[in-house]
């Protein structure tokens, strides 16, 4: 076989035809187009995130986390443009094909409703930046650190250091609480009752003295001592201290509620707890009945 048959015959496999859409005939030739631009589109798409990483490299993790989100929608932007090119350079037409799928993509979209509506949430959460890789989150009453951000979840660690995988649309639909939104700033607060028999001045003098005295607080914020109420069991005060780190709190809590307790105990302060009182009457004289006759 001589070297016009090969091409030939490679010809005549190119220009076989495989089957058609929306009036268009799709060849061998067309399918082979359309992976090349598949192909590369991703390539294009890994030399963008990689250019964008180099120019927009930090030590910040919130900025790292702020870039690895524009990497990925830019890595999904590149896809999808790459898509329609390659269908629109294999010879199909994006108006006859989304005709001809109308139904099948109705019926698609109706079974995969939580999927497409995670997928929104992700581009919502990817272009709004409110939730960012290593941001510490409340979720359902519960203090998680982001790993890392998809576009249909979010791999969350929880203090037992349990991986989480929430979707995308609880982040979007749901009250979120975000402690690194703005700043890393905290407050630990710690309650504390005390008898109604204390020195309040006192009181107050240990409690100062506590928290000013509180390695770890942050310089950015003063600690507080507040009388918060008076309780039907005892005087409740509030000391307040803020920390540089939200994922420590559960530790420097339990470090404040500590050393307020130790204080108070030194200044022979006591701490109330829940007490009843009662009281018994004088024994009653015993009541005449109506059958003895009166004088």
């Amino acid at each position: 076989m001589n070297k016009s048959e090969l091409v030939a015959d490679g010809k005549a496999v190119l220009d076989l035809r495989l089957f058609e859409i929306g009036g268009t005939t799709v060849t061998v030739s067309s399918i082979v187009l359309f992976i090349l631009v598949l192909v590369a589109s991703y390539i294009v798409s890994r030399l963008l995130q990689r250019s964008m990483k180099i120019m927009l490299r930090s030590d910040d993790a919130r900025r790292q986390g702020s870039v690895a989100a524009a990497s990925r929608l830019l890595h999904y932007l590149v896809l999808a443009i790459g898509l329609g090119i390659g269908l629109q350079i294999a010879g199909i037409d994006m108006t006859a094909l989304f005709a001809a799928g109308a139904l099948v993509a109705v019926g698609i979209g109706f079974a995969l409703q939580t999927i497409s509506e995670n997928f929104f949430a992700g581009l919502i959460l990817l272009l709004e930046r409110t939730i960012k890789p290593g941001d510490i989150l409340q979720i359902n009453d519960q203090m998680v650190r982001v790993l890392e951000m998809g576009i249909r979840s979010t791999v969350v660690r929880t203090f037992a250091d349990e991986d989480l995988i929430v979707p995308n649309s609880v982040l979007v639909k749901d009250t979120v609480k975000n402690y690194t939104l703005r700043d890393n700033l905290h407050r630990v607060r710690a309650m504390v009752g005390v008898s109604y028999g204390s020195d309040m001045r006192v009181v107050r003098e240990v409690l100062e003295g506590v928290v000013g005295e509180i390695p770890w607080k942050s310089k950015k914020v003063a600690p507080s001592v507040l009388m918060r109420e008076f309780g039907d069991s005892a005087v409740v005060f509030s000391a307040a201290v803020w920390v540089d780190d939200p994922w420590s709190s559960v530790k420097r809590s339990s470090e404040l509620h500590e050393a307020i307790w130790w204080a108070l105990k030194d200044a022979g302060i006591t701490i109330a707890f829940p007490q009843v009182d009662v009281h018994f009457d004088p024994t009653l004289q015993e009541v005449p009945s109506r059958s003895e006759p009166t004088a």
